[in-house]
């Protein structure tokens, strides 16, 4: 029998720094996080046993049943899985806590008899999951944060933006990323944190005129100058507009 091709929605999640703690916490934390996504699926609404699920080694993809409302996998799934990982990480010892980044695509998927699922969504996934962006943002986040989102266009577009219930296109900021081969824009979000700031632009100071000699001048609305010229000079203008 073929594989049959249906549009799913798919999530992947991956452990934070989970690389050097050794054997022990790694499988500790691979047992948590499965018990955590599985509670998290089942509050919103969403059948466990009915997904696909496939081992990533520090993490997990699943393949969300057929007519799986998008949204739902957003609020209240991944901030369900995010008080959870609070949770835990308050009564873990430090080698367990964890901290996850999740991605969510969907599209055309391939999915065979046997449980196995292809197609190209899932290398996108892939690339959303390893993206610097949601890696820079749970790196620089409180520790209270524990998780970081990243949407595909796709996928913000069906959902966010249109505002359906429990998201807010103003908690999430456009980013661009590329990762091997795949260069696009995605959505950030960050349950229970603030984005970071976009640097600013920043006005490249004037050259020094000829002679070395510079002028500032800032002039209030009370009449005051300041000029500068080897030193400081306060020139101060009083009187009545």
């Amino acid at each position: 029998m073929e594989a049959e091709l249906e549009y799913r929605a798919v999530l992947a999640v991956d452990i934070e720094r989970s690389a050097g703690r050794g054997d022990r916490a790694l499988m500790e934390m691979r047992g948590a996080l499965s018990g955590l996504l599985r509670d998290a699926f089942l509050e919103s609404g969403i059948d466990w046993e009915a997904c696909l699920r496939h081992d990533l080694g520090d993490g997990m993809r699943v393949t969300a049943p057929a007519g799986t409302r998008k949204s739902a996998l957003i609020h209240p799934l991944v901030h369900e899985l995010a008080l959870r990982l609070r949770a835990h990480n308050r009564d873990a010892a430090p080698r367990a806590r964890m901290r996850v980044r999740v991605a969510l695509h969907a599209g055309d998927v391939h999915l065979a008899p046997t449980g196995e699922v292809a197609g190209s969504p899932l290398e996108v996934l892939s690339r959303l999951l390893d993206a610097p962006p949601a890696r820079a943002a749970l790196a620089g986040a409180p520790e209270a944060v524990t998780v970081s989102l990243l949407l595909s266009r796709h996928f913000y577009e069906e959902t966010v933006r249109n505002g359906h219930h429990g998201l807010y296109p103003e908690d999430f900021r456009e980013v661009g990323f590329t990762v091997k081969e795949h260069t696009a824009d995605a959505w950030l979000h960050l349950p229970g944190g603030a984005l970071p700031r976009e640097p600013a632009d920043e006005v490249p100071a004037a050259p020094d005129p000829p002679g070395g000699a510079r002028m500032v001048n800032k002039a209030s609305g009370h009449g005051v100058i300041y000029a500068t010229q080897h030193g400081t000079q306060n020139i101060s203008i009083t009187g009545k507009r």
